[in-house]
């Protein structure tokens, strides 16, 4: 018996690192790509080298999961063509035995995305992000991340909740002063335009509606009176942004920092209405979750990899690797609906992260228990 269990799983951690190779280098095309064209810029070869290994552990919280599925269909494939499997039977073991090894090591390369995805992986994307701003490499788009609440600007708190290229949809904009908000500005689309020379992104919004406060009434006097207009613009200022000290977005925060600040989000963001806060809350709860169910994945793949492996009989790669990207796509699928959905917070896209992991995993039994 473990003469056959150290058989099998030296045979899937083989393919496993050879398959984690192959991915991770792929992915790596792209950000090479962007090295060169910072080294272009004049960027000495030790700042180059550590933009590329910042991105090691976030490229590695994908691969690892779609190695471990492609791992565990190649593995099998092979095992059915080449009559081993009935072998092993003959001999008396049952599928789950010999499948053991293979679920314990599943196991632990869930453990590793966890931490991974909780700590290494965020802390990495954060020193990241410094970076490229201190260079000024960064593109001044990309901080208008789309369903969170961005505080990065000085005065300014600005939502966007879809964003295509340079146009924007349901844009909320809190402008602020010392003792907090003045305007609430909600528009139903808008346009980004950026001035290098000047530092400065230019937001066109169309379709708004201002909730102009007024701090100074008093009684039953109306605190806010609401204007309509056809068009608004929203000048951010680069330079000052700059200046001032950066939060860091719910992707680069660790594990513990994300729970924090969805306890307290009412501390984090004081200014926000209840509404927005819902949607900020449910941004980082969203988070959270998708990194969780990235990591559990490895353990679903791992039990649908199996038995789709033996029945596909196939000696060649190319079936196991089609068949892994065709369920990472699905996979992935549900956690970009599930970011699509966090400006609807009463939908729950939280649990929708959830819905191919515990298919997988369900659907992986089944075929197990009627394949043993």
């Amino acid at each position: 018996m473990r003469t056959l269990h150290k058989y099998v799983l030296v045979d899937y951690l083989v393919i496993f690192l050879m398959t984690l190779s192959v991915f991770t280098f792929v992915m790596c095309v792209g950000v090479l790509i962007r090295a060169i064209d910072i080294a272009a810029r004049g960027i000495s070869a030790e700042l180059i080298a550590k933009i590329f290994l910042l991105n090691i552990p976030y490229m590695m919280t994908f691969t690892i999961p779609m190695s471990v599925l492609t791992a565990a269909l190649l593995l099998f494939g092979r095992l059915s063509f080449d009559g081993e499997l009935t072998a092993m039977k003959a001999c008396g073991m049952s599928l789950w035995q010999v499948i053991a090894p293979i679920i314990v090591s599943s196991v632990l390369f869930t453990a590793l995305c966890i931490y991974i995805n909780m700590s290494v992986a965020p802390r990495c994307k954060s020193m990241f992000r410094q970076v490229l701003t201190e260079i000024g490499v960064e593109d001044p788009i990309n901080l208008l991340e789309a369903g969170r609440f961005i505080q990065d600007f000085p005065n300014m708190m600005i939502y966007v909740s879809s964003r295509s290229g340079n146009a924007v949809t349901d844009v909320v904009v809190y402008e602020m002063d010392d003792s907090g908000p003045i305007r609430n500005v909600r528009a139903q689309r808008g346009e980004l335009r950026v001035d290098q020379e000047n530092q400065v992104v230019h937001i066109d919004l169309y379709n708004v509606r201002i909730d102009q406060r007024d701090k100074k009434a008093t009684g039953d006097a109306p605190k806010s009176h609401y204007i309509n207009a056809e068009y608004y613009p929203v000048k951010l200022d680069l330079s000052a942004f700059q200046k001032k000290v950066r939060k860091k977005k719910p992707s680069d925060m660790t594990f513990s920092e994300l729970i924090e600040n969805i306890r307290d989000v009412t501390i984090a963001f004081p200014d926000l209405e209840p509404k927005d806060l819902a949607r900020q809350k449910m941004f980082m709860i969203v988070e959270v979750n998708k990194r969780l169910a990235v990591s559990l994945s490895c353990f679903a793949f791992t039990l649908i990899g199996i038995p789709l492996g033996m029945k596909s009989r196939r000696k060649e790669s190319s079936i196991g690797v089609g068949i892994s990207l065709a369920l990472v796509f699905l996979f992935y699928l549900f956690i970009i609906i599930a970011n699509s959905l966090v400006g609807s917070p009463e939908l729950r896209p939280d649990f929708i992260v959830w819905l191919p992991v515990i298919a997988c995993e369900i659907i992986g039994f089944a075929l197990i228990y009627r394949t043993n």
